[in-house]
């Protein structure tokens, strides 16, 4: 009979044993994993400079997150809050400037504060990047224009001045003269900017999809349209085309209409240079804070004064409180007429003087007050920028999606005929006569605060969500499409009432078609909100959607 055989086995040292086995297992599977994940990271955004770019961001990123939402719970007091915003924004700043990309585009969002989300000192800390990021030498810029014509740059431009007039995230542009005395500015696109991008959206898509998934939907429609702005062959047939339907309106043309466009030079246009007539006249953002130095001193107060006691309506302050208005056109147009009136008295008597006791000898001529001293209607130029988008959505289905102030210039203030100009056009949105029509329904529901009606026409646009809970796609609509405010979102954060609104019924679809409408609606509101003249977008645009309807025979 064959015996067993037995082994004593200590269990403790089975029991380490299973335990090493499991822990190499583990460790094992996290290498698999973190290889895996790396790989997968690689080939998502863009290749091994993609991926040191992504952890470049995510060291930011990710910590500085997990601390504000520590904050957050912890419900920390505002001096705290304070400091965190100071040193978070400019660390922000620092990275957005060492990887440029599409994180110069997020930059420019904070500073026009979109959708009212962005604390002042992100504001003022982010503000640079509106037309102040860095240029690349002019060599560069040089040899990518010959390279596109395959000619010297003397043989296409009478002159060309080196130093750029403005840098952005894809290119810079710089003044220059054609052979036959024209005026123009070149934009000129940096090589591999493409890749670049692509992988920057992909990289934020990527840390929202865990950190912030409400903000997923729309970044894919965002990611879509700013790949189209890679080839300035089509940005200057759509500049060319929009400029067109403005001046078939009568928006645009010569100084009296509310606004300018500049014409694209389309001979001259290739996948990475642009050629368009020169506007003249600086950033909208730059000249008001100008009109604002002008009043002050008019006041005879300095800017550090004024901004302390926030006394006067007319300013460009970024601490503003929503619902809080500044004048109204009719109102500032009033305030305007009785300063012009003296300075036109002003001046009377200092051309009496001057062709009188001016001649005296030692006597010193009084100088003249120009148009440029009078204030600028800041009212005016919100409900022109608002009619002139709301035209072109609803009307022309052709738009402009990325209307921020650094896309606004202002002309005409030293002749006391300011007027709008309005640049860059890489990313025109094309909307179809039905999607046109079916906005123009929803602008009206939303003006008349029809509820029902707003959750029927935003289901027939496409929205789908978990439950179709009619209150939350209501209060979606309202943020998305016409207005923010302290009563709107419960006096919470835009942030933490779109998280709520996410989590009470989570979106699962978005209509794709009007992002960029939202996005139009949502920058010209922080516009707004920036110059103390908040708006409702719908109300503004009720009446262009109304004229639409009816003329397509609809209601």
């Amino acid at each position: 009979r064959r015996r067993r055989s037995f082994k004593y086995t200590n269990p403790a040292a089975g029991a380490g044993g299973k335990s090493r086995r499991v822990a190499l297992g583990i460790a094992g599977g996290a290498i698999i994993a973190s290889i895996g994940g790396l790989v997968y990271l690689n080939d998502h955004v863009g290749g091994g400079d993609g991926l040191l770019r992504t952890v470049s961001f995510y060291s930011l990123a990710i910590p500085k997150y997990i601390e504000y939402r520590l904050h957050m719970m912890m419900d920390s007091p505002d001096e705290v809050w304070d400091q965190l915003h100071k040193e978070t924004s400019k660390a922000g700043l620092d990275k957005i400037m060492d990887l440029q990309g599409f994180y110069v585009k997020s930059g420019q969002m904070c500073a026009a504060n979109i959708g009212n989300a962005f604390p002042p000192i992100w504001q003022e800390t982010m503000s640079p990047l509106q037309d102040e990021c860095p240029a690349r030498p002019f060599d560069v810029v040089k040899s990518i224009v010959e390279s596109e014509f395959g000619k010297d740059l003397n043989e296409m431009f009478y002159s060309f001045e080196e130093t750029p007039i403005g840098a952005a995230s894809i290119g810079q542009v710089h003044r220059a003269t054609l052979k036959d005395g024209s005026r123009v500015v070149v934009k000129v696109m940096y090589p591999g900017v493409e890749d670049v991008f692509r992988g920057d959206v992909r990289t934020i898509k990527m840390f929202c999809e865990v950190a912030q998934p409400v903000h997923v939907p729309p970044l894919i429609e965002v990611e879509k349209q700013f790949m189209t702005e890679f080839d300035y062959r089509r940005e200057s047939e759509q500049l060319d085309k929009v400029r067109k339907n403005m001046i078939a309106a009568n928006l645009s043309g010569d100084s009296s209409r509310l606004c300018a466009i500049p014409k694209p030079h389309l001979d001259l246009c290739t996948k990475r240079v642009l050629v368009m007539d020169e506007l003249k006249g600086d950033k909208l953002v730059v000249e008001l804070k100008k009109d604002m130095e002008r009043q002050m001193n008019r006041m005879n107060k300095s800017l550090e004064k004024f901004g302390d006691e926030k006394t006067m309506e007319i300013s460009f302050s970024k601490e503003f409180t929503l619902g809080e208005n500044g004048p109204t056109a009719e109102e500032y147009d009033t305030f305007i007429k009785l300063l012009d009136a003296k300075r036109r008295a002003s001046n009377f008597y200092s051309d009496l003087y001057n062709v009188s006791v001016g001649w005296l000898p030692g006597a010193k001529k009084r100088t003249y007050e120009g148009k440029s001293s009078l204030p600028i209607n800041h009212a005016k130029l919100v409900d022109e920028l608002l009619y002139i988008h709301g035209h072109q959505i609803l009307v022309d289905g052709c738009f402009n999606g990325d209307p921020h102030p650094g896309n606004i210039l202002l002309l005409g203030v030293e002749e006391g005929k300011p007027q709008l100009g309005l640049i860059d056009y890489g990313q025109v949105k094309i909307l179809t006569k039905g999607e046109r029509l079916l906005f123009c329904k929803m602008i009206i529901a939303l003006a008349q605060d029809d509820k029902e009606r707003i959750c029927v026409l935003l289901k027939e646009a496409g929205y789908k969500s978990e439950k179709m809970d009619s209150e939350t796609m209501y209060k979606f609509a309202r943020v998305a499409y016409d207005e923010d405010n302290e009563e709107l979102t419960e006096g919470k954060h835009i942030q933490l009432y779109m998280e709520q609104l996410y989590n009470d019924d989570p979106v699962q679809h978005l209509p794709q078609q009007y992002i960029m409408a939202s996005r139009v609606s949502i920058l010209l509101r922080g516009l707004g909100h920036a110059v103390h003249q908040s708006r409702s977008v719908a109300k503004a645009w009720k009446p262009i959607a109304e004229k639409v309807l009816k003329d397509e025979g609809q209601t």
